[in-house]
């Protein structure tokens, strides 16, 4: 069966890797010109690990990523530790796999090196989709047996599909960056904390196994910002003055960093369906989320990992599309929830419907 990939972010690379290794035809298009390590910080947990295990990947990442201890939340002003999550030995025994903090890139260099070179083809960027054939900016085109649009919250097949639904945006931006831990003034960091305000959060933590590089992420309220790109500039000032009286260790953080991004935060409702024919959506094309639980890009790991086992299973790419739907459906749309209430982990949490999931385990629906 010939599949096209459209999207080599995480989502697409995963699955390209997972049929790669099934014996599919693959080919996976994407947009960009280059692959770039932009940057951003990553949490990857023991249902995300489990799958990248399959693809022979954990060794590598275990080595560039950060092994956290702890994964402490702590009150915004006096660093009073609100609930702990226990990482390290005791989180892999029991769910068999690790939790790893990582840079964004070093995920997809990795994810890359599952998938045979010549089967990525940069600047194709798709205009449409028609049947199963992909029309590509530059006029030419390309036929597959079955089509997955592991295209982003952007997705130009989805709204092909269903329509544009238009994103709400729920007046918070998000401030991100990775920097040099010799910056800091003096380590002040734990290994991983979300410092929860009344009306905004931070979160900071190392991505390199030696603390060389320190990464944040925040959530502010900021109606006036609506642009949501992954590329934008944010301003130093406007940042700090957000966290003026937060915890010093977070001042210290904001104080040495030297640049940052800036993104509006939008939401989506969940789509009632995920294919239509032979063309299925994945990852954040199909349930885009709000960064509140690090779950986005494991959650599409996760659904590259059950559409590859359903088509796997099925000589009918419709059928096996149906069946991807029926089995990921309802937790992709439950973790989406949780993490739009941006409570997970603010007070004692039972973790282990998240992180105990094995998307290669679990049992698969049979079609609606």
């Amino acid at each position: 069966m010939r599949i096209a990939i459209i999207g080599a972010g995480i989502g697409g690379l995963s699955l390209a890797g997972l049929l790669h290794q099934r014996g599919f035809d693959v080919q996976v298009y994407e947009q960009a010109q280059r692959f770039a390590r932009i940057g951003a910080g990553i949490q990857q947990s023991s249902n995300a690990l489990k799958v990248l295990r399959s693809l022979g990947l954990e060794p590598r990442l275990r080595a560039c990523a950060f092994s956290p201890a702890v994964w402490n939340n702590r009150e915004w002003d006096s660093g009073a530790v609100k609930h702990t999550l226990t990482l390290g030995e005791r989180f892999e025994q029991r769910y068999g796999a690790p939790y790893l903090l990582l840079h964004r890139g070093d995920l997809h260099a990795a994810l890359e090196s599952a998938v045979p070179a010549e089967r990525i083809r940069l600047a194709h960027a798709v205009q449409r989709v028609e049947g199963t054939t992909l029309h590509f900016a530059d006029g030419s085109t390309a036929t597959a047996d079955a089509v997955v649009a592991a295209d982003g919250v952007h997705s130009r097949v989805r709204e092909q599909l269903f329509g544009t639904q238009a994103a709400r945006f729920n007046g918070r931006v998000a401030y991100r960056t990775t920097f040099p831990a010799a910056l800091l003034a003096e380590p002040l960091m734990d290994d991983c904390t979300k410092w929860w305000g009344p009306d905004r959060h931070i979160v900071t933590y190392y991505v390199t196994p030696d603390r060389s590089e320190v990464y944040f992420v925040t959530s502010v309220p900021e109606p006036e910002w609506r642009t949501e790109s992954w590329s934008s500039k944010g301003d130093l000032g406007e940042l700090r003055d957000a966290f003026a009286g937060f915890h010093p260790a977070v001042r210290q953080v904001l104080a040495a960093c030297p640049d940052v991004h800036k993104w509006a935060l939008v939401e989506r409702d969940p789509l009632p369906a995920w294919h239509r024919g032979r063309v299925a959506l994945l990852g954040d094309a199909c349930h885009p989320m709000v960064p509140y639980m690090a779950q986005g890009a494991t959650s599409a790991i996760e659904d590259a990992a059950v559409l590859a086992r359903c088509l796997e299973a099925e000589h009918d790419p419709e059928r096996a599309f149906a069946r991807y739907t029926a089995t990921r459906h309802a937790r992709a749309s439950e973790i989406q929830l949780t993490s739009h209430r941006n409570e997970w982990m603010s007070t004692r949490t039972d973790p282990d419907w998240v992180y105990g999931y094995d998307a290669l385990q679990t049992p698969l629906a049979e079609a609606a």
